[in-house]
Protein backbone atom coordinates (compact mmCIF):
# COMPACT_ATOMS: atom_id res chain seq x y z
CA UNK A 1 0.00 0.00 0.00
CA UNK A 2 2.80 2.23 0.48
CA UNK A 3 4.21 1.68 -2.87
CA UNK A 4 0.97 2.58 -4.16
CA UNK A 5 0.55 5.59 -2.35
CA UNK A 6 3.79 7.06 -3.51
CA UNK A 7 3.26 6.11 -7.62
CA UNK A 8 -0.03 8.41 -6.87
CA UNK A 9 1.54 11.26 -5.22
CA UNK A 10 4.14 10.89 -7.90
CA UNK A 11 1.44 11.17 -10.67
CA UNK A 12 -0.02 13.85 -9.22
CA UNK A 13 3.22 16.06 -8.26
CA UNK A 14 4.18 15.08 -12.10
CA UNK A 15 0.89 16.40 -13.61
CA UNK A 16 1.16 19.97 -11.19
CA UNK A 17 4.63 20.58 -11.81
CA UNK A 18 4.23 20.26 -16.06
CA UNK A 19 1.59 22.49 -15.95
CA UNK A 20 3.52 25.05 -13.88
CA UNK A 21 6.16 24.40 -16.03
CA UNK A 22 4.07 24.99 -19.24
CA UNK A 23 2.87 28.55 -18.09
CA UNK A 24 6.27 29.90 -18.61
CA UNK A 25 5.67 30.05 -22.24
CA UNK A 26 2.75 32.03 -21.88
CA UNK A 27 4.67 34.48 -19.60
CA UNK A 28 7.64 34.39 -21.77
CA UNK A 29 5.01 35.69 -24.71
CA UNK A 30 3.77 38.72 -22.39
CA UNK A 31 7.51 39.74 -21.01
CA UNK A 32 8.23 39.74 -25.01
CA UNK A 33 5.63 42.56 -25.41
CA UNK A 34 7.78 44.82 -23.38
CA UNK A 35 10.86 44.93 -25.72
CA UNK A 36 13.10 42.74 -23.46
CA UNK A 37 16.10 40.29 -25.27
CA UNK A 38 15.60 36.51 -24.39
CA UNK A 39 18.93 37.16 -22.28
CA UNK A 40 17.97 39.33 -19.66
CA UNK A 41 14.26 37.47 -19.35
CA UNK A 42 16.22 34.17 -18.64
CA UNK A 43 18.39 36.48 -16.35
CA UNK A 44 15.50 38.11 -14.41
CA UNK A 45 14.32 34.69 -14.17
CA UNK A 46 16.89 33.16 -12.40
CA UNK A 47 17.93 36.32 -10.29
CA UNK A 48 14.67 36.43 -8.76
CA UNK A 49 14.93 32.93 -8.37
CA UNK A 50 17.99 32.37 -6.81
CA UNK A 51 17.25 33.69 -3.09
CA UNK A 52 15.31 30.66 -2.51
CA UNK A 53 17.73 28.28 -3.51
CA UNK A 54 20.36 29.20 -1.95
CA UNK A 55 18.17 29.26 1.47
CA UNK A 56 16.98 25.65 0.99
CA UNK A 57 20.74 24.64 0.62
CA UNK A 58 22.23 26.32 3.41
CA UNK A 59 19.69 25.11 5.81
CA UNK A 60 18.65 21.35 3.79
CA UNK A 61 20.98 18.42 4.71
CA UNK A 62 19.08 15.91 2.72
CA UNK A 63 22.26 14.40 1.64
CA UNK A 64 23.93 11.27 2.95
CA UNK A 65 27.37 12.55 2.76
CA UNK A 66 28.58 8.80 2.39
CA UNK A 67 27.31 8.69 -0.23
CA UNK A 68 27.94 12.02 -2.27
CA UNK A 69 31.64 12.28 -3.64
CA UNK A 70 33.19 14.99 -5.70
CA UNK A 71 32.61 13.17 -9.06
CA UNK A 72 28.79 13.05 -7.77
CA UNK A 73 28.89 17.13 -7.66
CA UNK A 74 30.99 17.48 -10.73
CA UNK A 75 28.20 15.58 -12.31
CA UNK A 76 25.87 18.27 -10.55
CA UNK A 77 27.89 20.81 -12.22
CA UNK A 78 27.66 19.09 -15.61
CA UNK A 79 23.43 18.81 -15.35
CA UNK A 80 22.81 22.20 -13.85
CA UNK A 81 24.81 23.37 -16.77
CA UNK A 82 23.17 21.28 -19.18
CA UNK A 83 19.80 20.95 -17.83
CA UNK A 84 18.59 24.77 -16.51
CA UNK A 85 20.99 27.24 -18.12
CA UNK A 86 21.52 25.47 -21.81
CA UNK A 87 18.03 23.99 -22.31
CA UNK A 88 16.13 26.88 -21.13
CA UNK A 89 18.46 29.68 -23.01
CA UNK A 90 18.10 27.36 -26.58
CA UNK A 91 14.12 27.41 -25.90
CA UNK A 92 13.75 31.03 -25.19
CA UNK A 93 16.15 32.02 -28.42
CA UNK A 94 13.73 29.26 -30.36
CA UNK A 95 10.86 31.46 -29.44
CA UNK A 96 12.18 34.27 -31.22
CA UNK A 97 12.12 32.32 -34.58
CA UNK A 98 9.23 29.83 -34.92
CA UNK A 99 5.61 29.89 -33.28
CA UNK A 100 4.80 28.86 -29.88
CA UNK A 101 2.55 25.79 -31.54
CA UNK A 102 5.30 24.79 -33.53
CA UNK A 103 7.78 25.13 -30.63
CA UNK A 104 6.06 23.25 -27.95
CA UNK A 105 5.56 19.99 -30.99
CA UNK A 106 9.78 19.88 -31.18
CA UNK A 107 10.08 20.07 -27.25
CA UNK A 108 7.94 17.25 -26.55
CA UNK A 109 10.16 15.47 -28.70
CA UNK A 110 12.33 14.78 -25.25
CA UNK A 111 10.04 11.83 -23.78
CA UNK A 112 11.33 9.91 -26.59
CA UNK A 113 15.08 10.73 -26.09
CA UNK A 114 15.01 10.27 -22.85
CA UNK A 115 13.94 7.32 -23.15
CA UNK A 116 16.57 6.47 -25.97
CA UNK A 117 18.92 8.30 -23.41
CA UNK A 118 18.05 5.20 -20.99
CA UNK A 119 18.10 2.84 -22.87
CA UNK A 120 21.28 3.10 -24.65
CA UNK A 121 23.73 4.23 -21.86
CA UNK A 122 21.84 2.63 -18.40
CA UNK A 123 20.24 -0.38 -20.41
CA UNK A 124 16.80 0.49 -19.30
CA UNK A 125 13.78 -1.97 -20.58
CA UNK A 126 11.43 -0.25 -22.58
CA UNK A 127 7.58 -1.75 -22.15
CA UNK A 128 4.95 -2.40 -24.41
CA UNK A 129 2.93 -0.01 -22.69
CA UNK A 130 5.68 2.69 -22.69
CA UNK A 131 5.71 2.70 -26.07
CA UNK A 132 2.56 2.78 -26.98
CA UNK A 133 1.77 5.45 -24.32
CA UNK A 134 4.72 7.23 -26.09
CA UNK A 135 2.90 6.91 -29.42
CA UNK A 136 -0.34 8.00 -28.12
CA UNK A 137 1.03 10.84 -26.70
CA UNK A 138 2.86 12.08 -29.60
CA UNK A 139 -0.82 11.74 -31.97
CA UNK A 140 -2.24 13.70 -29.19
CA UNK A 141 0.56 16.45 -29.30
CA UNK A 142 -0.02 16.68 -33.48
CA UNK A 143 -3.34 16.59 -33.42
CA UNK A 144 -3.31 19.31 -31.02
CA UNK A 145 -1.04 21.54 -33.08
CA UNK A 146 -2.24 20.83 -36.46
CA UNK A 147 -3.72 24.00 -37.09
CA UNK A 148 -0.22 26.02 -35.87
CA UNK A 149 2.10 24.54 -38.57
CA UNK A 150 1.82 27.33 -40.32
CA UNK A 151 5.18 28.53 -41.10
CA UNK A 152 6.00 32.68 -40.88
CA UNK A 153 9.22 34.13 -42.12
CA UNK A 154 12.18 33.30 -43.93
CA UNK A 155 13.23 29.31 -44.00
CA UNK A 156 16.61 30.39 -42.36
CA UNK A 157 15.18 31.82 -39.00
CA UNK A 158 12.44 28.53 -38.97
CA UNK A 159 15.73 26.41 -39.80
CA UNK A 160 17.28 28.03 -36.86
CA UNK A 161 14.18 28.13 -34.46
CA UNK A 162 13.59 24.90 -34.58
CA UNK A 163 17.38 23.42 -34.42
CA UNK A 164 17.65 25.89 -31.17
CA UNK A 165 14.06 24.27 -29.69
CA UNK A 166 15.40 20.56 -30.67
CA UNK A 167 18.75 21.37 -28.85
CA UNK A 168 16.20 22.67 -25.50
CA UNK A 169 14.68 19.33 -26.08
CA UNK A 170 17.87 17.19 -26.17
CA UNK A 171 19.64 19.06 -22.85
CA UNK A 172 16.65 19.22 -20.96
CA UNK A 173 16.29 14.56 -21.47
CA UNK A 174 19.75 14.82 -20.56
CA UNK A 175 19.32 16.29 -17.43
CA UNK A 176 15.88 14.00 -16.98
CA UNK A 177 17.93 11.03 -16.73
CA UNK A 178 21.07 12.41 -15.33
CA UNK A 179 19.01 13.78 -12.20
CA UNK A 180 17.24 10.23 -11.82
CA UNK A 181 20.40 9.12 -11.33
CA UNK A 182 22.06 11.68 -8.96
CA UNK A 183 18.53 12.21 -6.90
CA UNK A 184 18.97 9.20 -4.60
CA UNK A 185 22.06 10.40 -3.74
CA UNK A 186 21.36 14.13 -2.67
CA UNK A 187 18.06 13.90 -1.58
CA UNK A 188 15.07 15.83 -4.22
CA UNK A 189 14.87 19.16 -2.49
CA UNK A 190 19.07 19.43 -2.31
CA UNK A 191 19.67 17.96 -5.36
CA UNK A 192 17.46 20.53 -7.47
CA UNK A 193 18.35 23.74 -5.50
CA UNK A 194 22.30 22.62 -6.29
CA UNK A 195 21.45 22.33 -10.09
CA UNK A 196 19.61 25.64 -9.83
CA UNK A 197 22.05 27.55 -8.41
CA UNK A 198 24.47 26.55 -10.98
CA UNK A 199 21.78 27.35 -13.77
CA UNK A 200 21.09 30.81 -11.89
CA UNK A 201 25.20 31.58 -11.72
CA UNK A 202 25.95 30.48 -15.69
CA UNK A 203 23.49 33.25 -16.93
CA UNK A 204 24.89 35.61 -14.14
CA UNK A 205 28.16 35.01 -15.50
CA UNK A 206 27.10 35.02 -19.12
CA UNK A 207 25.07 38.64 -18.45
CA UNK A 208 28.73 40.14 -17.00
CA UNK A 209 30.83 38.73 -19.67
CA UNK A 210 28.41 38.91 -23.06
CA UNK A 211 25.59 41.30 -22.36
CA UNK A 212 25.83 44.16 -19.48
CA UNK A 213 23.26 45.98 -20.50
CA UNK A 214 20.84 47.92 -18.53
CA UNK A 215 18.54 45.94 -16.81
CA UNK A 216 16.71 48.41 -14.30
CA UNK A 217 14.56 50.25 -16.82
CA UNK A 218 12.02 48.23 -17.94
CA UNK A 219 8.44 49.03 -16.46
CA UNK A 220 6.96 47.70 -13.46
CA UNK A 221 4.83 44.90 -15.00
CA UNK A 222 7.91 43.47 -16.91
CA UNK A 223 9.25 42.96 -13.46
CA UNK A 224 6.19 41.16 -11.69
CA UNK A 225 5.79 38.98 -14.73
CA UNK A 226 9.32 38.07 -14.37
CA UNK A 227 8.18 37.25 -10.25
CA UNK A 228 5.88 35.08 -11.37
CA UNK A 229 8.01 33.17 -13.47
CA UNK A 230 10.20 32.64 -10.76
CA UNK A 231 7.87 31.43 -8.27
CA UNK A 232 5.23 29.73 -10.43
CA UNK A 233 7.06 28.52 -13.62
CA UNK A 234 10.48 27.91 -11.73
CA UNK A 235 10.68 26.89 -8.15
CA UNK A 236 7.80 25.29 -7.20
CA UNK A 237 7.77 22.86 -10.18
CA UNK A 238 11.61 22.50 -9.92
CA UNK A 239 10.63 20.60 -6.76
CA UNK A 240 7.53 18.95 -7.88
CA UNK A 241 9.70 17.27 -10.97
CA UNK A 242 12.13 16.25 -9.12
CA UNK A 243 9.75 14.75 -6.47
CA UNK A 244 8.43 13.16 -9.58
CA UNK A 245 11.16 11.92 -11.25
CA UNK A 246 12.05 9.85 -7.73
CA UNK A 247 8.87 8.33 -7.49
CA UNK A 248 8.09 7.48 -10.94
CA UNK A 249 11.20 7.24 -13.02
CA UNK A 250 12.79 9.72 -15.41
CA UNK A 251 10.90 7.76 -18.61
CA UNK A 252 7.66 7.63 -16.90
CA UNK A 253 7.90 11.23 -15.46
CA UNK A 254 8.51 12.04 -19.59
CA UNK A 255 5.46 10.43 -20.88
CA UNK A 256 2.98 12.33 -18.25
CA UNK A 257 4.94 15.39 -18.96
CA UNK A 258 3.23 15.61 -22.68
CA UNK A 259 0.34 17.03 -21.13
CA UNK A 260 2.66 19.99 -21.00
CA UNK A 261 1.58 21.45 -24.71
CA UNK A 262 -2.50 20.75 -23.25
CA UNK A 263 -2.05 22.90 -20.95
CA UNK A 264 -0.33 25.53 -22.77
CA UNK A 265 -3.19 25.66 -24.89
CA UNK A 266 -5.68 26.32 -22.20
CA UNK A 267 -3.59 28.73 -20.31
CA UNK A 268 -2.87 30.68 -23.42
CA UNK A 269 -6.46 30.57 -24.22
CA UNK A 270 -7.57 32.17 -21.02
CA UNK A 271 -4.60 34.74 -20.56
CA UNK A 272 -3.11 35.46 -24.22
CA UNK A 273 -7.31 35.06 -25.49
CA UNK A 274 -5.68 32.17 -28.44
CA UNK A 275 -8.50 30.01 -30.12
CA UNK A 276 -9.07 26.95 -28.83
CA UNK A 277 -10.33 24.68 -31.25
CA UNK A 278 -12.70 21.60 -31.40
CA UNK A 279 -9.03 19.90 -32.92
CA UNK A 280 -7.13 20.89 -30.40
CA UNK A 281 -9.68 19.39 -27.66
CA UNK A 282 -9.77 16.02 -29.61
CA UNK A 283 -5.86 15.91 -29.34
CA UNK A 284 -5.73 16.98 -25.96
CA UNK A 285 -7.90 13.57 -24.80
CA UNK A 286 -5.67 11.61 -26.56
CA UNK A 287 -2.39 12.86 -24.37
CA UNK A 288 -4.32 12.43 -21.69
CA UNK A 289 -5.34 8.90 -22.46
CA UNK A 290 -1.84 8.16 -23.40
CA UNK A 291 -0.86 9.38 -19.67
CA UNK A 292 -3.52 7.08 -18.11
CA UNK A 293 -2.09 4.31 -19.63
CA UNK A 294 1.28 4.55 -18.01
CA UNK A 295 -0.40 6.20 -15.03
CA UNK A 296 -2.48 3.00 -14.64
CA UNK A 297 0.40 0.55 -15.27
CA UNK A 298 2.46 2.29 -12.30
CA UNK A 299 -0.69 2.00 -9.89
CA UNK A 300 -1.67 -1.83 -10.74
CA UNK A 301 2.42 -2.76 -10.02
CA UNK A 302 2.50 -1.00 -7.38
CA UNK A 303 5.47 1.06 -8.35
Amino acid sequence: MKDLKLSSTGIVLAIIGVILFSAKAVLVKLAYNYNISSEHLLLFRMLFSLPFYLGIVFFNTSSNPQQVGAKDYLWVLFFGFVGYYLASYFDFLGLQYIKAGLERIILFLYPTLVIIISRVFFKKYISSKQLLAILLTYIGVFITFWGELKFEGSSNELILGVSLVFLSALTYAIYLVGSGWLIPKFGVIRFTSLAMIVSSLCIIIQYLIVDRGNIIDYPLELYLICIAMAIFSTIIPSYLVSAAIERLGASNFSIIASLGPFSTIILAYFILSERLSLLQIVGAGVVIFGIYIVSGKNKRNGK
